[in-house]
């Protein structure tokens, strides 16, 4: 193929074109330019993550702290395990609730209400199975890890796992659980709603005081490497959903 340069014959066109270039290249016409949320470099923002934390009881005077892609708080809850954390953060923000030298872990892809419970805690296993990990190695991996950032901010990816989670519980203990969106749904505990699923998983043996069983654990977090993630997960990017979504999902998958 032949290819003809053409010159510029006039300077002031050719200074043209290249202030013109160089402008296209500033604002990202060449490549990436931008960051995007739930990467180091985002930028923080002002958000508060609520909740209860119980395990069928509340976890009454736990130190909860929240770990963020950048950024972190911690608080103590009340007497029926409920907190409150203010804090300038580049979400998601993995919390933990330390009760009686007892750890009980959670995610928040946003500001707003995300509970403690065992639950939340199997829902990290499935996540972690998902992932090629477990719920340890997501922990730990967490801070390092851009790709564990990425599925623990994109709100789809972690409803769509508690649905699973959901799903997984009821048929393996032959159960129903009466509150599908156990990560969002405020509560307290008084023996209704996601407290009374507690009570019925606790009964069950799937979970006890000091959190999920080790064997429920397992047996969630193989289903979620049953249903592994992706390269590149659809739907929402990290820190782009709200806590208390309001969306009860059903179904799922063993």
């Amino acid at each position: 193929m032949n290819i003809q340069i053409t010159r510029f014959s006039h300077p002031a066109l050719a200074s043209s074109c290249a202030a013109l270039l160089a402008t296209l290249t500033a604002c990202g016409g060449g490549g990436d330019g931008g960051v995007s949320a739930g990467t180091a470099a985002a930028t923080p923002v002002n958000m508060t993550v609520s909740g209860t934390a119980a395990s069928g009881k509340p976890l009454a005077g736990a130190t909860i702290s929240a770990s963020c892609v950048r950024g972190s708080a911690s608080a103590s809850a009340d007497a029926n395990g409920q907190f409150s954390l203010t804090l300038s953060a580049v979400p998601p923000c993995l919390i933990t609730a330390t009760a009686g030298g007892t750890p009980f872990h959670s995610v928040a892809f946003a500001g707003g209400t995300f509970n403690v419970t065992p639950e939340t805690d199997l829902l990290l296993g499935y996540l972690g199975g998902q992932l090629g990990t477990n719920e340890m190695g997501l922990l730990t991996g967490f801070a390092g890890n851009a790709r564990f950032q990425q599925v623990l901010g994109n709100q789809t990816d972690v409803l769509d796992a508690q649905t699973a989670v959901v799903s997984s519980l009821q048929q393996r203990f032959a159960l129903t659980l009466s509150v599908p969106d156990f990560l969002t749904t405020p509560f307290v505990p008084d023996n209704e709603g996601l407290d009374h699923d507690l009570d019925a998983l606790q009964a069950a043996g799937a979970i006890d005081d000091g959190g999920a069983q080790s064997a429920t654990l397992s047996f969630v977090t193989a289903a979620g490497a049953a249903q592994p993630l992706p390269a590149t997960s659809p739907g929402t990017t990290a820190g782009g959903g709200t806590g208390n979504a309001g969306s009860a999902n059903s179904g799922g998958m063993m």
